[in-house]
């Protein structure tokens, strides 16, 4: 065989391993997607802690390429992507961002004036009522489970519960939650204003009470037991939750706190988020049933803000009026903490520029984090 022949041949044989040669288009769809991802996170600044490596991940997984035992694909056992990927699969970055969480997340203002814990319960018809839905349109009940935590707005909880009940609709799940949190400051403002009067808009709230630093110490303490012993399904999210929050409010633990809010949140958020962007590998996640998660999740998330705003407008009937709830912190009862209680702010102030709302819009959107972990807790115990 001559030297032209024989090059000829190589030439031939890599041309089949390249991306060129192995691209569809679904994989082109698959990046055009995570370059959305990306200019929403840089351009519009929309979540970019957690876009950026989820761009980048599906990006990532959809690189085209020949499936030769090469060990490269996130679905190939014993690839380096396959084993960072394990933390999602098995369920173990959400608790350690739950840990993070509650090291940097201040109760106070549940702690001050606990009926605000009512409002984050209310939003938690979102996941009920996604639930619901995937379940009359054709999901499996632990399928629908999974699906309708996205309305929660919280992604690790929506991994957590979507690795236990539905393993294969997990990338679909976690790419919706994460989507529509992002997009919290364009779905939430026409549905608070929709459903609130001008009168309800400028209602102003009493200054929260100063909490004290015992109050703080015992907030997760009796956090944990009074949920865990009701959910026990809970656990890992809610234990590792009062277990950060616990870390902060001790005062004697603050390397500890500073850690796990900081360098081991971060460290997690950049491996949960790359290599559940890279599992939207086009012959995995371009299904009939991706598409139906991504209109439950943006149902389900109308329903919870939907909820949680009717909620405070109900209760109000049952307070005095010097006591009233501003209805537009009924947003604030999903889980994403803390741009939803922003985006209560950033309402309110359209209408009344001196009225700040945010550290009572704080109170339910931490109450929905806790609302959403007792929810999936609901959801593993029944289906699980």
């Amino acid at each position: 065989m001559d030297f032209l022949s024989f090059l000829g041949e190589n030439l031939e044989i890599f041309w089949t391993y390249t991306g060129v040669a192995n691209v569809t288009v679904g994989h082109i769809i698959m990046i055009f997607v995570g370059l959305i991802f990306i200019y929403l996170a840089i351009v519009k600044e929309f979540e970019p802690m957690l876009l950026i490596p989820i761009g980048f991940g599906i990006l990532v997984g959809n690189i085209p390429f020949k499936d030769a035992g090469l060990q490269l694909g996130i679905y190939e056992e014993g690839s380096v992507l396959n084993i960072l990927y394990q933390g999602v699969v098995q369920g173990w970055y959400p608790p350690i961002i739950f840990l993070g969480i509650g090291a940097m997340t201040d109760f106070s203002a549940l702690i001050s004036n606990p009926k605000l814990m009512l409002i984050g319960a209310a939003a938690q018809f979102g996941i009920f009522g996604a639930y619901i839905l995937a379940f009359i349109i054709g999901f499996a009940p632990d399928q629908a489970g999974a699906i309708g935590i996205i309305g929660g707005a919280d992604g690790p909880t929506a991994i957590f519960l979507s690795s236990k009940l539905a393993p294969n609709l997990m990338g679909a799940i976690a790419i919706s939650a994460y989507s529509y949190m992002a997009l919290i400051p364009v779905i939430q403002p026409p549905i608070m204003r929709l459903l609130t009067t001008k009168k309800e808009r400028l209602i102003r709230m009493k200054p929260p009470r100063v909490v004290s630093h015992t109050e703080k110490i015992l907030f997760p303490i009796f956090g944990l037991l009074l949920t865990c012993f009701l959910v026990p399904s809970g656990l890992p999210l809610l234990g590792m939750l009062f277990f950060g929050n616990l870390l902060k409010e001790s005062g004697v633990t603050r390397r500890l706190a500073e850690t796990a809010r900081g360098p081991l949140i971060d460290t997690v958020t950049i491996l949960l988020g790359i290599t559940v962007g890279a599992s939207t590998q086009a012959t995995q996640f371009l299904t009939l049933d991706s598409v139906k998660i991504f209109v439950l999740g943006a149902l389900s998330f109308v329903i919870a803000t939907t909820a949680g705003i009717l909620f405070v407008k109900f209760f109000n009937f049952f307070l005095k009026k010097d006591n009233k709830i501003n209805p537009l912190i009924g947003n604030a009862g999903v889980s994403a903490v803390p741009d939803s209680a922003r985006i209560s702010q950033i309402v309110g102030l359209g209408y009344d520029s001196t009225n700040y709302l945010l550290m009572h819009a704080m109170g339910p959107n931490v109450a929905g984090v806790i609302g959403s972990a007792v929810a999936a807790g609901v959801l593993l115990g029944f289906l699980g």
